[in-house]
This record gives structure tokens, sequence and C-alpha cells, in this order.
């Protein structure tokens, strides 16, 4: 899945754009107002971070302004601000939460699968699509009633992409954009190799090939 991060401290942003690559997220990270909104106009993304402290346009401005637009994208604050006045300012304005700086990396990462969860709809942590099921949290895959797999970051995000769409074609250039950020080298076989190997840790029915569109998962298998 594709985030963005809206953050203007430099130590702050490298840090949490390193832990989301770690966690399997292709992370854009931006450094004002301006620029965030400017992006999301040009780009799809799974869910945005936003500071609220930035240069330019303050980040309720930008969160303003981005549901005006009635763009969907859920989104998450994490600022220092404290104040109820700023929370309930956030969440009014379309925050599906709010994130208290200083934070550890593993609480904002389960309130990012959360509110992800619940703007898909879906109850319950795993995703499946009645024979593959993906856990988030561990990054484990499992077919049936099989043990569990772990899967590479990459073989994950893949995985993930696929089963928030079962039933759907998604093309190379749609999984490259939920598994790669700006400035990584994509090779051009990548999908590919990264499908022989989930078909080779899952099975070869797992993943289908639509010949000349790109891949899918069965829905409601």
């Amino acid at each position: 899945m594709r985030v963005l991060l809206v953050e203007d401290d430099f130590m702050i942003g490298e840090a949490i754009q390193e832990a989301l690559k770690d966690a399997s997220y292709a992370a854009d990270w931006v450094k004002n107002g301006q620029t965030a909104l400017t992006t999301l106009g040009c780009q799809h993304y799974d869910l945005v971070l936003l500071d609220l402290g930035l240069p330019g346009k303050d980040g309720l401005e930008v969160l303003t302004r981005i549901r005006a637009k009635d763009n969907p994208v859920p989104l998450l604050i994490i600022t220092a601000r404290d104040g109820l006045d700023d929370r309930l300012r956030g969440l009014d304005g379309g925050a599906d939460d709010y994130v208290l700086k200083p934070f550890e990396m593993a609480e904002l990462l389960a309130r990012m699968r959360a509110v992800l969860r619940r703007k898909g709809g879906n109850a319950t942590p795993v995703l499946s699509n009645g024979v593959v099921s993906l856990d988030p949290a561990t990054r484990e895959a499992s077919v049936n009633d099989r043990a569990p797999v772990q899967l590479s970051n990459r073989e994950f995000a893949l995985l993930q992409a696929l089963l928030a769409r079962p039933g759907a074609i998604l093309s190379r250039s749609d999984l490259e954009d939920r598994i790669y950020g700006w400035g990584e080298e994509v090779e051009s076989n990548a999908v590919e190799f990264l499908i022989h190997s989930l078909r080779r840790k899952l099975g070869s029915e797992v993943i289908k090939n639509v010949r000349g569109a790109g891949w899918m998962v069965s829905k409601n298998a």
C-alpha cells in the first residue's frame, strides 16, 4: 500500500519513512502542506499521515482542503499538539485518527492497520478471499488450513494489493505503484519475480494471470 507522509521535521520524517518501508509500505515524504495537496491531486494514496505544524499551510487547513474535494483517503494526524481543541478540530474536520508525538512506531502501524480495516469495511484484521488469508500484523499468508508462511516485504505488499480488491485485475503499473515509493529503482521483471515467488510459497493457482491485462486473486473463492 502507498502512504503519503507530510512532516516538516527532517529527523522525524526520515525515521517514519524508513519504518514504513520496513513495514512493507511504499512511503512518499513531503515537507509542507502545499506540496501535499499537489501530490494528492496527481497520485493515488491508500493512507495519509499528516503533521499539523507545517510551514505555509497548516495541517488543519490541508485536511480541510482534502475533504472539501471529497477525497475519502484514510488520514491520521500525527502531531505534538495535545490540546483538546486541536484534537476535536482534527477529528471533526475529517481525520480518521489522531496520534500524539512522541509515539512508538508499533502503535502508529497498528493504528494505520485499524483505520485501513475500517475504511475497507473489514471487521477482522485478516484479509482473505476465502482461500488465501493474509495477516498484516505478522505478514504471514496461508492457504485454506495449511500452516502460514512468512512473506518478504515486497511479497506481502503485492499480495496485500491483490487481496484488497479480490476479483479486480491489477496491471503491472498498478502493482508497482503499491510496492515502490519515489526514487526506488524498479527492475523490469520485478512483479513477475514476486508473483513467481508467491506461487512457489502458496501454490500456483493462488494468483491468476489475465493475459495482456495483469493479475488477480479470485473473489469469494
